[in-house]
């Protein structure tokens, strides 16, 4: 089966050449990018902080546990917070081509960078769940792009995956010009642990997947259903994160 695979892989890759999943250049292997465009994907390194990941300037100003001033004051609801990259430049291209323009072939390539910066949080026995859309969005888009990521995850480690643990009760106006106090309040209460799940999360360690953190707002509504439900601990592991600079937040949801 294996020489198969080799085999068939051959094949397509001379009648296809593969290319970069950003510009289209050829690169050696499908579902890559070229080398130009991956000094465009900001990958996300120390240091940053263990809990909202958001990239720091020194390790200095880290706290003990790593944790940045912002989460030693307040921790978010989740446990620690993992990052692929920076939400900008080509980062910022390859997740709103996943969500928006039905570029799956996006999702491997995300996750399997989720996955490298996930490696501590993504221990046996872990259960991974998606951040869920609305029914209603879901037929409109025909896809969650949270569930494909975390299934390539789940998959490529061998852990257990949940897509459809959490539900979304409502669905939730556009957040673009809300404040992160009126974001949290238009997410109370929205979303909820299928009651058919709940013997699933008893005692667990959930990894929470989503393709980016913003003010948190979305992943803390989904951490506490999880939590009343049982779960021991929830980490949470997303493709890009926001960093926090004035104007980035108003012209990212106005994308959106």
């Amino acid at each position: 089966m294996r020489l198969l695979r080799h085999a068939g892989r051959f094949v397509l890759d001379r009648l296809y050449p593969p290319s970069c999943l950003l510009c289209g250049a050829d690169t050696m292997q499908a579902g890559l990018v070229c080398s130009t465009c991956f000094v465009r994907l900001p990958l996300l390194g120390p240091p940053c902080c263990a809990a909202c990941a958001q990239p720091q300037a020194s390790s200095a100003l880290l706290g003990r546990d790593g944790l940045c001033a912002t989460c030693e004051r307040r921790h978010p609801a989740w446990e620690q917070g993992r990052a692929a990259f920076i939400y900008d430049a080509g980062a910022r291209d390859m997740i709103l081509r996943l969500k928006y323009a039905d570029q799956l072939d996006y999702a491997a390539f995300l996750a399997g960078h989720m996955a490298r910066a996930g490696q501590d949080i993504l221990g046996p026995g872990v259960l991974v769940v998606p951040v869920p859309v609305h029914r209603w969005r879901l037929l409109s888009r025909r896809y969650n792009q949270a569930a494909l990521l975390g299934r390539s995850i789940a998959r490529g480690l061998g852990l257990d995956y949940g897509p459809d643990v959490l539900e979304r009760l409502r669905a939730t106006v556009r957040l673009a010009r809300f404040s992160r106090g009126a974001r949290q309040r238009e997410m109370q209460g929205v979303m909820r642990v299928r009651a058919g799940r709940r013997t699933l999360l008893r005692g667990r360690t959930v990894v929470l997947v989503d393709d980016m953190l913003t003010t948190g707002a979305t992943a803390t509504a989904c951490v506490t259903a999880l939590r009343e439900a049982g779960a021991q601990k929830v980490h949470l592991l997303v493709a890009g994160v926001v960093p926090e600079r004035p104007g980035l937040d108003i012209d990212l949801q106005e994308m959106l």
